[in-house]
């Protein structure tokens, strides 16, 4: 046991900045492995990405037009050739002359502007500027990226734009962090799965699901370890068989202290050093967090609302944080719609708001954690610091909006 943690038994509550600060600063890389561009979106980085060519490797011209020198704008000028993208051009030129050139081509040598096609009136074979823009329309011989410049840094998550770097500095793989593997279990005799009958004082398993779906939208590998019964050795013997093939085991229910929590002696026994268990985090208050060699462990609340609000706000950055990556989720600001207050303010909360397109944050209807359709409607969560009980209306807020990563340095 870790004897600087807070102990959720003893009443006392780790502050939701400290709880951050622990989880991710327990993470360890987790290793790297090359995949095809195909398979690398969604990814991130393992290693520097370093050019092997200058970006353009040559003046290119930024439009169709012609070629020629702002010496001779004024004058009228014979074309002398044609260059197309993909090929070199033949002729390099003098006063007087212009080569007509399409977008993507090379610039002939002697020329300092491309004319857009739009501004030239052509008879004859000799070409007359009609409006001088000022603007040269040539992309320069690595005005972009020099041979050797660093293009994309390690621990970058890979979007649609780095693939187009990563092709375009001739990568047909990608150096990728290997991503955790979850195990999803659900604890509770209590729960029934979707499709099975459910008798009275039962339930149906939602955490499970939801779970799976979060992992999957972020783009991590999961499986579903199913429900753990409440019973003492079921948590250890669980981890026993899956800890082969689990890095990030995810527990929901069984994490308090009740008769039939569980979850946190089953952890101990299975040889779990426990870093955190209770959390100044509304929803999330018995939160749990842990680790052994080569594996790490949360223990969730049972309530839907706070597994949903606890895997984006902390599961999420820690996996991505094992990978190397420092993920922050997207935040938009808005102006709440009406005034927001709370008794008690000791802990961070969160609640789900809608956005609307003129830029407020609508407060919902919202029961509490175990009011998972309020959710359904939400577009984001706004956080209250603690200490805060009241924001007024038309008060700037930040919302945080759940779902994939989108960006790459989590600024």
């Amino acid at each position: 046991m870790n004897d600087g943690k807070k102990n959720f038994g003893r009443g006392e509550l780790m502050p939701f900045d400290e709880v951050m600060g622990t989880i991710l600063g327990s993470a360890r890389p987790s290793g790297s492995e090359e995949v095809g561009l195909d398979d690398a979106a969604g990814r991130v980085l393992a290693a520097d990405i370093v050019s092997d060519i200058d970006m353009p490797p040559f003046d290119k011209s930024a439009m169709d037009g012609f070629a020629c020198r702002s010496a001779d704008l004024d004058c009228p000028l014979r074309i002398v050739e044609t260059v197309a993208a993909g090929s070199m051009p033949e002729k390099e030129i003098n006063e007087g002359e212009c080569a007509r050139i399409m977008t993507g081509a090379a610039v002939p040598r002697g020329a300092d502007i491309v004319v857009m096609v739009e501004d030239t009136e052509e008879a004859d074979g000799t070409v007359r500027i009609s409006r001088q823009s000022g603007r040269s329309n040539i992309c320069f011989l690595g005005e972009d990226v020099r041979t050797g410049d660093r293009v994309l840094e390690k621990g970058s998550l890979i979007r649609p734009a780095e693939i187009a770097v990563l092709a375009a500095t001739n990568g047909v793989t990608a150096p990728v962090a290997v991503r955790p593997v979850l195990g999803i279990a659900v604890t509770g005799d209590e729960l029934a799965e979707p499709g099975q009958p459910v008798s009275a004082g039962m339930i149906r398993n939602s955490n499970g699901p939801q779970l799976i779906a979060q992992a999957a939208e972020t783009g991590l590998p999961a499986e579903y370890l199913g429900i753990v019964p409440d019973e003492s050795g079921a948590v250890p013997d669980l981890i026993e068989r899956a800890s082969d093939r689990i890095d990030v085991f995810i527990f929901s229910g069984g994490v308090s202290m009740g008769d039939y929590d569980f979850v946190p002696g089953g952890l101990e026994e299975a040889g779990f050093e426990l870093l955190v268990h209770g959390a100044a985090i509304k929803p999330g208050r018995p939160l749990l967090f842990g680790r052994r060699e080569g594996a790490w462990v949360f223990g969730l609340p049972g309530n839907p609302v706070s597994v949903f609000v606890l895997f984006e706000i902390i599961v999420k950055p820690f996996c991505f944080r094992l990978m190397g990556h420092d993920y922050r989720p997207l935040e938009v600001t808005a102006r709440l719609d009406k005034e927001f207050t709370r008794k008690g303010a000791i802990r961070t909360a969160h609640v789900p708001v809608r956005l609307t397109p003129d830029g407020w944050a609508q407060l919902l209807d919202y029961h509490g954690s175990a009011h998972i359709h309020a959710y359904a409607r939400a577009d984001g969560i706004l956080r209250i610091p603690s200490g805060v009980d009241t924001l007024k209306e038309g008060e700037e807020v930040r919302v945080i909006i759940p779902g994939p990563p989108r960006l790459a340095d989590g600024k």
